[in-house]
């Protein structure tokens, strides 16, 4: 590392470091040593600190002692250096400069100073990130939806420029954390600027003002070796690791770097995170176990984002279909506001649905997409509303009907993710907005095609040979055909009603996850879908004909060994395999023995409640307090990672009013407690299950938060209404 470099990272961490420590001596003598603070919902505390020192801080006082090792880490002699046998002293400097700016945080937090809000605009940047939007995202960082994320810092050289590359990010389906400034500019100002959506929906997520804000990202990184990795607080060296085999983060700093920016990006390439400037700035070359990535330089601003893809050595592949607008799961969660719509279908507006049918090989044209309508030219250049139905024809050697409604959903994602066109809904309660800048760009209704043409051939390669696509927009055309769709749709929930686990001789696997928790292994059966609600037995079905090497595999039950918790043998053996030793049996219908790992990224979470005889039901966002005594955020700490947990358990939410639902412990009629979130969203599905088992109102007879939030109450409330759990065999 070059001494210009080195000196300006050890300038920096020593003023960060006495700023810490003026602030938190200010914060003690008014409030007082014990004084409690916890970032908003997280179960680890601080968690760069938690991560690496093991130590939990939860007080002023408790800063006071990690800032005594951040002191350790910039003040000891070369030889007495915590790190020194691992990281460079420069690099020792970072890491001191993270301790230092999370304290920082922390005391801004306190102060009321954070999240910062925009004095000009009154923007209210995003702050410190919760582990709920964390595991919320769980899902799109395992799959590879979301190959990696960017720390952007600074500003560009202009605002059109800023554009240019975050928007070259957000096609790269690349999540972007926005920080820092230069010389009172910085790319968040600058896109606003330009008009361009930013937060989570559009993966552009602007963090703070300042480069100390750059920690947020950081502490967000480190989060996942935490959350999916199961590494332990402390273990340094094993985290460290982690970051740099499987965090996917680069930082692409614009402008003049200062000594803040030097320690805090010692700190992110202590990570294993490398930074790409757009200044003329000396490339280091760090030695160490943990340290193999560069700070480089690209001057071409059009060069810059594939540099830094190049240096973090991410591999990236887009399908984008031959469209005039811009195209990527980035822009999937974009709003389209009625003053900036050009034309809507659906929505209760107009007559609009979307079918995948399967056709005959020789009855279809592969990529023909036809639009008919009377005079449709005319009416869709008016603008408004209009009738719409898409029609979409798939064939294939591998094709089987049970595909139709896997291929159907991806149709939300097929048309959400060109920029400036927004779906929602399914079927025939479907809605899509074209926004006037798509209309100016050439959009149109032949695209809507075209897009499902492409991308049904991307996302199913291997199932389908031919996609040919009809849109009608004609009133009398659309309601015809609706019918029949309604029939399709009817008569498939019939043939996957009767798809009970007993049916079939395969379950399947879902291995997605052990890209971040190694040994977690979901299985999949007929009944029972992923934790993180994303997939079920069809989903995988259809996946392993995509891809048989992939991450979902099929598992042959084997002989049944237990009928009533729901073990097998073929999945036993699988399981051993698959978790590399580290699991060795699973029961499928149970809590209390050998239940099923998890990840990070669940729904909900199940947890014994042995006071009631019962267990409670807490989905992810859910941030009160639960009879328990944890919230969501420390229940799912100690959840996840891989590992089974008897007593816990994650779970997708639409397991609750499946039959298998813990079964071997008695069912629904467990459940004593559940968010009230979840009793309103599952309420019709919940009521038809209870009447099945012989309480129609059972969901009455369940607490959520509203009735209490502690065991003793829960105890009263339940006695009251005569809950059945009361009076069921003992669950421990």
């Amino acid at each position: 590392m070059s001494k210009l470099i080195a000196s300006a990272a050890i300038r920096g961490a020593h003023k960060l470091v006495i700023q810490a420590e003026e602030m938190l001596e200010k914060a003690i003598t008014e409030k007082g040593g014990g004084f409690p603070f916890e970032f908003p919902d997280t179960a680890y505390y601080l968690p760069m600190i938690y991560a690496m020192t093991g130590f939990p801080v939860k007080t002023l006082s408790d800063m006071k002692v990690a800032l005594g090792m951040a002191k350790e880490l910039l003040y000891a002699e070369p030889e007495e250096h915590l790190w020194k046998p691992y990281l460079g002293e420069a690099l020792d400097s970072g890491m001191a400069a993270l301790f230092a700016e999370e304290i920082i945080m922390a005391l801004r937090y306190i102060n009321g100073l954070e999240p910062v809000v925009d004095p000009e605009t009154g923007y209210v940047y995003n702050g410190f990130i919760t582990d709920t939007i964390q595991r919320n995202l769980g899902i799109q960082l395992v799959d590879g939806t979301m190959p990696g994320f960017a720390a952007v810092i600074g500003a560009a050289p202009d605002d059109d420029t800023a554009v240019k590359i975050i928007r070259e990010l957000q096609e790269k389906n690349i999540l972007t954390f926005l920080s820092g400034h230069t010389n009172g500019n910085s790319v968040t100002k600058q896109l606003q600027r330009k008009g361009v959506e930013l937060g989570w929906d559009t993966r552009i997520v602007p963090l703070g003002y300042d480069t100390e804000h750059t920690l947020y990202a950081l502490d967000w990184a480190i989060r996942a070796s935490l959350i999916f990795g199961g590494k332990k607080p402390g273990d340094f060296k094993e985290h460290l690791k982690y970051q740099k085999d499987r965090v996917f983060a680069f930082a692409i700093a614009l402008g003049d770097l200062d000594d803040i920016k030097w320690s805090t990006g010692a700190g992110a390439i202590n990570m294993g995170f490398p930074a790409i400037c757009d200044t003329d700035v000396p490339v280091i070359h760090p030695t160490g176990v943990c340290i193999y990535e560069e700070v480089d330089k690209e001057f071409d601003h059009n060069k810059i984002v594939q540099k830094a893809i190049e240096v973090r050595g991410l591999k990236i592949t887009v399908e984008k279909p031959p469209i005039p607008v811009a195209y990527g799961p980035a822009f999937e969660g974009e709003r389209i506001r009625k003053e900036d719509m050009f034309i809507e279908f659906g929505g209760n507006r107009t007559p609009s649905f979307e079918w995948v049918r399967m056709r005959e090989m020789e009855d279809i044209e592969d990529g023909k997409v036809t639009v008919i309508g009377n005079n449709w030219q005319e009416q869709y250049e008016k603008g408004g509303k209009m009738p719409l139905a898409i029609v979409i024809d798939v064939a294939g050697r591998k094709m089987q009907k049970d595909f139709e409604p896997v291929m159907e959903r991806k149709v939300h994602s097929n048309i959400n993710e060109a920029q400036g066109i927004w779906h929602m809904g399914q079927r025939d309660i479907n809605w899509i907005r074209i926004n006037n800048n798509a209309k100016k760009e050439g959009f149109s209704l032949e695209h809507l095609g075209v897009i499902n043409a492409t991308m049904t051939h991307s996302r199913f390669k291997s199932i389908v040979d031919k996609v040919q696509v009809t849109i009608y927009t004609d009133e009398e055309d659309v309601l015809k055909l609706q019918d029949e769709a309604r029939k399709s749709y009817r008569e498939r929930d019939q043939r996957l009603a009767g798809l009970i686990d007993e049916a079939v001789d395969t379950f399947y696997s879902c291995l997605l996850c052990q890209s971040f928790a190694p040994s977690h292994v979901c299985v999949i059966s007929p009944e029972r879908l992923g934790l993180c609600g994303a997939f079920n037995w069809l989903d995988c079905k259809a996946a392993f004909e995509i891809d048989p090497t992939g991450g979902n595999q099929p598992i042959q039950k084997g002989d049944l060994v237990d009928t009533r918790y729901g073990r097998y043998t073929g999945i036993d053996e699988y399981l051993k395999k698959a978790s590399g030793g580290a699991v060795e049996t699973l029961n499928l219908y149970t809590i209390m023995e050998n239940p099923m790992t998890s990840c990070g990224c669940f729904e909900c979470i199940i947890a014994i409640v042995p006071e009631a005889n019962g267990i409670m039901i807490v989905q992810r966002g859910h941030t009160g307090m639960t009879p328990v005594g944890m919230k969501f955020s420390t229940l799912a700490g100690s959840v996840g990672g891989g590992t089974q947990n008897p007593g816990f358990m994650g779970i997708g939410r639409n397991f609750i009013v499946s039959k298998k639902f813990l079964a071997g412990d008695g069912g629904i009629k467990r459940i004593v407690w559940m968010t009230k979130n979840l009793k309103e969203s599952l309420k019709e599905e919940f009521d038809k299950r209870a009447a099945e088992e012989g309480v129609p109102d059972l969901l009455d007879k369940i607490a959520d938060e509203t009735i209490c939030e502690d065991s003793e109450k829960l105890l009263e409330f339940l006695s009251s209404v005569g809950h059945p759990a009361l009076e069921m065999e003992p669950i421990l």
